[in-house]
């Protein structure tokens, strides 16, 4: 969570499709002109975080994460399902056969040390709720209760808990597992949720069914609103489903998965058209307002998984997971250009393997999660705003001399 600020900032912004390239700028007149090397927040990958886990639990898909106003951070995984233990592939090939391996309960809570303080959730019998059948995505609203969602069959509700756990409500009829864009009375497989206190109202990311945003009042779960790309009231389902073909206009429709829904503090929602490889951005009442393209080129399942943004009050720069390129890209907010981009594909600190959510903390840091078999959480330590060292920065090791080039 990051309290939202009150600060609305009146008209949007003016964003237009752009570039990727690294520009420069330039300082002085005339002939005396001479080239600025362009700068971005800088980061460096700590190796270290988090501290075991203990219990001999083991983490399967890490789907979502999310960070509350002491900076504990809230992860959310599948602790089970087909595919994720019990297969040949998993080191928990069976239980009862050796110490290693339990899977960690769902939910669960570091604080900024990166111990783990506490863990809960999964399915219970004769509870009041029914857990989703693929947890997806992690909240926690301005009250420190958490919310999640589910992209499995019949995830077709929403579920609110304390910060410890204890069940507060159900939004929405599980079970349902046909989508309809236009219903107001359950959600089709929720990505991601964004609680914005000003408004008291909860934006859903609805998601790889109904392929919208969708609004409820955060207390009472009502339903208030919906609409879907460039702000259309009625949803009609694109002819394509899953993918754009980057030779033609965007789709008129989310593709989906609509797989976040982010608000900065100047009264915006960003919002992730993973497929489309497109965010689109609108006011809290849906207004259309603009989109960009990133990495139009990407096939599969896209590029744009989940973003947050940087911690000034102005929410300067814009960071983007895309768990396909195996990314962060780092974008200026004001224009929407990428500025650079970390990472790539592997197993070491500073890779991934499908990273999948990403969330920052008070002072600056990056947390990213990723899934498939990624199945973990790591730590970008802030490091200042600094020269941009190139397009394409790899992976941000620490400094010192085991990091040193021959």
């Amino acid at each position: 969570m990051k309290l939202k600020s009150k600060v609305l900032m009146g008209a949007a912004f003016a964003v237009s499709l752009v570039g990727l390239g690294l520009g420069q700028q330039f300082v002085g007149t005339g002939d005396g002109a001479t080239a600025q090397a362009p700068q971005a927040p800088s980061f460096e990958v700590d190796p270290f975080w988090p501290q075991p886990l203990g219990n001999e639990w083991i983490l399967g898909n890490v789907i979502g994460v999310a960070i509350d106003e002491r900076d504990h951070i809230f992860i959310v995984h599948r602790a089970s399902g087909e595919g994720i233990f019990g297969t040949r592939t998993e080191i928990g090939l069976a239980t009862g056969v050796s110490i290693c391996c339990t899977p960690a309960p769902p939910i669960i809570e570091f604080d900024p040390d990166g111990n783990v303080v506490n863990a809960w959730g999964g399915p219970v019998e004769g509870a009041p709720y029914t857990w989703p059948s693929s947890n997806h995505g992690i909240e926690i609203d301005h009250h420190g209760n958490i919310w999640i969602g589910g992209n499995g069959g019949g995830d077709s509700h929403i579920l609110k808990f304390t910060r410890d756990g204890k069940f507060i409500a159900q939004y929405g009829t599980p079970g349902i597992v046909e989508s309809d864009s236009n219903d107001t009375t359950h959600f089709s497989r929720v990505a991601k949720i964004s609680v914005v206190a000003e408004s008291n109202e909860a934006f859903i990311a609805d998601g790889y069914g109904n392929r919208r945003i969708a609004v409820l009042d955060a207390d009472t779960g009502e339903f208030k609103r919906y609409w879907g790309a460039y702000g259309a009231k009625e949803i009609v389902d694109p002819t394509e489903r899953y993918r754009h073909d980057p030779s033609t206009p965007p789709n008129r429709t989310f593709t989906g998965p609509v797989h976040c829904v982010e608000p900065s503090n100047d009264g915006l929602l960003y919002v992730c058209d993973r497929s489309s490889d497109r965010i689109q951005i609108f006011d809290h009442a849906g207004n259309y307002k603009s989109e960009i393209l990133i990495a139009p080129e990407t096939g599969s399942q896209g590029s744009t998984w989940d973003l947050d943004f940087s911690r000034d009050e102005a929410q300067k720069y814009i960071y983007l997971a895309d768990g396909q390129n195996q990314r962060v890209y780092i974008i200026e907010r004001s224009t929407m250009e990428v500025l650079t981009k970390f990472g790539g594909g592997g197993r070491q600190p500073g890779l991934w393997f499908a990273p999948h959510s990403l969330a920052t903390d008070s002072k600056g840091n990056i947390y990213t999660t990723e899934t498939y078999e990624g199945k973990r959480i790591q730590k970008f330590i802030y490091k200042g705003i600094k020269d941009i060292p190139s397009m394409d920065q790899g992976p941000l090791w620490p400094a010192g001399e085991l990091n040193k080039q021959s």
